[in-house]
């Protein structure tokens, strides 16, 4: 099995896959982005790019442009993320994307992982971004055209609809989304309320990122309990 490093900060050493139960882990320290990286698309071809993420007022922006990602250093499996987050200006878009592996596999942009929409009003929707997952009533919640299959390709159904489009706290406030990612299941709450639960992913460990999708979003905690067995 493959070893992964932990946030530098932790000093230690596990297997990819996060089996015992643990304290929680700050990936966000309120400091710096230590333990993250960023995939920029935009700033391959320009020096001294603005940054699409940065640290403010101990908060973890995503400024939304340019578009990109931040993605974990380190890979995790079997684990509970909590992410209160909040739109600070305009609504718009933003998400969570668990098990991500293969940067810019999808559009040259999106890294092959499985997205936990926060955009506003939709929030815990999945997209299928070259993975896979499967939820109840799919004819009813994963809307497709003729000949569209279910998948995570560029042609396919690629979005699961929420449970709920009511979850959300009034624009401006702040909202806490839980992931819990055990096994090949993924489970997401907002604000309490279950707002998705998928089963048979395609893939059961990765890295974990925020996106920069087009709006400010601020991020005040985003903390990682490992699951037991």
């Amino acid at each position: 099995m493959m070893n992964t490093l932990l946030p530098s900060s932790l000093l230690a050493l596990t297997g990819t896959l996060i089996l015992s139960a643990a304290e929680p882990i700050p990936l966000f320290n309120g400091e710096n982005l230590d333990g993250w990286h960023a995939d920029v698309p935009a700033a391959d071809q320009k020096e001294n790019k603005n940054p699409s993420f940065i640290v403010r007022d101990g908060k973890l922006v995503s400024l939304g442009k340019p578009p990109g990602h931040l993605i974990t250093d380190a890979e995790y499996g079997n684990y509970k993320l909590e992410v209160e987050y909040r739109f600070s200006g305009k609504p718009g878009n933003c998400g969570v994307l668990v098990h991500a592996s293969k940067p810019r596999a999808l559009y040259g942009m999106f890294p092959q992982s499985i997205e936990v929409q926060m955009m506003h009003r939709n929030a815990g929707d999945f997209w299928c971004i070259q993975e896979n997952i499967e939820v109840p009533d799919m004819e009813k919640r994963r809307p497709r055209k003729d000949g569209q299959k279910f998948g995570g390709g560029p042609k396919d159904a690629r979005r699961i609809l929420n449970l709920t489009d009511d979850s959300e706290k009034p624009l401006g406030e702040w909202n806490t989304m839980t992931i819990e990612a055990r096994g090949d299941e993924v489970i997401v709450h907002v604000n309490g309320d279950l707002v998705n639960h998928g089963k048979n992913a395609s893939a059961e460990k990765g890295h974990i990122a925020l996106q920069a999708e087009g709006t400010e979003v601020e991020f005040r905690k985003v903390i990682l309990t490992p699951l037991g067995d």
